[in-house]
């Protein structure tokens, strides 16, 4: 029954293919429309026998691929099956070797940990040496300090060169410390331009280029902004010209340069005074007028002093260019007086004498309220500073010691000035007074006995 149904549909669908066909034919007669459709038909079987060859290739082609498909796929599992038996051996292999590796290293990975202990600290010490200026890295090779320093952070065990090269730094860096060299280096100066110059290293220490003293800092050999005064820069001018068999004196610095930057930027006594408060100007000026005061009459009382001296020596002469001959001209003047009553000629000798003082003991009375004033004006000062100091703590927000020390030692010149200028003013003012008293002493001496010699006389 399902034959026939299919059977009939098969002539069904080809009586309406084939009518459609002659649809599509104009057709006149019969034999043409049986012609039309018999060719029509064997278009048909042509048409179709050219798809189920398409078919076929398209299926024998989908066959080959998939056994392609096929082989591939089992030689990929057996490549997978092989890589992976590889990968167990390769695996038990590293392990043994791991194992064997541990054994053979025995004390090297200690080695290993103190030689990166070693590299890092030469490394951090070797970096600010002033060896390294004579020794600098050649063109594309590593420097010393990188080098080491690489090797303190390795990873993996040092091999044998580098072992060596570490050895022979550290080795080179200890002899190098202990001789004194002469040798062509780059030198920056304080203006940031460098220039080559021939540098004189004292071992690790100190180094000298002319009259300047070197610092090795940043991989580079600077001058110091501000050097060495006095007499050291001399010592670093005899070194630079020193010949090879001779022996100078030098200053070596233990901190490699540290210590002499330090100095150098030590402030000096007037660098501090400039920066100190205004009253140390006015302390220093009270000072300066003592001292001008005191030296005039220093020079007033020694001409006066020898003036006296010579007038001594003549006094039946009394001269008006010294204090003595004019109180014994006055004393002459007035001896008709005495000669009446001894009492008068006695207060007027006085009074020559004590017309006289007043030029003898002139500035003394300022130089001793500069004495006494110098102290307190310096208390002042300090007190002063102080109170800045603190304000300049309260402003900042921090307790800086370096800060504080500053301002304190800024403070202190005040109290340095007041004194500075108080005990040479009192060494000063007490000379005076003594050179003054000793002028009086001889006025009294001589009037006296010139009164006691005259009343002799008149009793006589």
């Amino acid at each position: 029954m399902r034959a026939r149904i299919l059977a009939l549909s098969i002539v069904v669908g080809s009586l309406l293919v084939a009518g459609a066909a002659v649809a599509q034919v104009s057709a006149t007669s019969l034999s043409e429309l049986l012609k039309a459709v018999q060719n029509s038909r064997v278009e048909e079987q042509k048409l179709n026998a050219e798809r189920e060859r398409e078919y076929r290739s398209e299926r024998d082609k989908q066959a080959g691929r998939m056994a392609e498909a096929l082989r591939k796929k089992n030689a990929a599992d057996a490549e997978s099956s092989s890589l992976s038996a590889q990968y167990d051996a390769n695996e038990l292999r590293i392990n043994e070797l791991s194992e064997l590796l541990r054994q053979r290293q025995g004390n090297l990975g200690e080695l290993f940990g103190v030689t990166r202990q070693i590299a890092g600290e030469i490394s951090n010490s070797l970096r600010e040496s002033l060896i390294n200026s004579e020794y600098p890295a050649a063109e594309g090779q590593e420097d010393r300090v990188a080098f080491l320093g690489r090797l303190a952070d390795a990873k993996s065990l040092p091999s044998i060169t580098e072992l060596e090269r570490m050895w022979f730094e550290i080795h080179r860096e200890a002899t190098a410390s202990g001789t004194v060299t002469r040798y062509k280096a780059k030198v920056v100066k304080p203006d940031a331009t460098a220039e080559e110059r021939d540098v004189v290293r004292v071992g690790g220490f100190t180094a000298a280029s002319g009259d300047e003293f070197l610092v090795y800092r940043e991989g580079a050999l600077k001058v110091l902004p501000r050097q060495l005064a006095g007499s050291a820069r001399s010592l670093a001018s005899d070194l630079s010209e020193a010949s090879g068999d001779e022996y100078v004196e030098m200053v070596v610095d233990p901190a490699r340069g540290v210590l002499t930057e330090l100095v150098t930027e030590r402030k000096g006594w007037i660098d501090r005074f400039i920066d100190s408060e205004p009253i140390v100007y006015f302390i220093l000026f009270v000072g300066f007028v003592g001292v001008a005061l005191s030296a005039v009459q220093t020079l007033y009382l020694l001409g006066e002093r020898s003036k006296v001296q010579r007038q001594l020596g003549n006094v039946a002469s009394p001269s008006n260019d010294n204090a003595l001959g004019r109180v014994l001209a006055a004393f002459r003047g007035d001896a008709n007086r005495i000669e009446e009553d001894a009492e008068v000629a006695e207060l007027r000798i006085s009074e020559a004498v004590l017309r006289e003082v007043p030029k003898l003991e002139r500035f003394q009375a300022f130089l001793r309220l500069a004495v006494a004033a110098g102290p307190l004006l310096g208390l002042v000062g300090t007190v002063i500073g102080m109170i800045i100091t603190f304000q300049t703590i309260t402003e900042s927000g921090q307790s800086d010691p370096r800060l504080m020390a500053d301002g304190i030692g800024q403070a202190m010149i005040a109290t340095v000035a007041g004194l500075g200028i108080a005990i040479p003013l009192l060494f000063i003012n007490a000379f005076l007074s003594s050179m003054s008293k000793g002028i009086v002493q001889v006025l009294d001496e001589q009037s006296t006995g010139l009164l006691a010699e005259s009343i002799e006389k008149r009793r006589g």
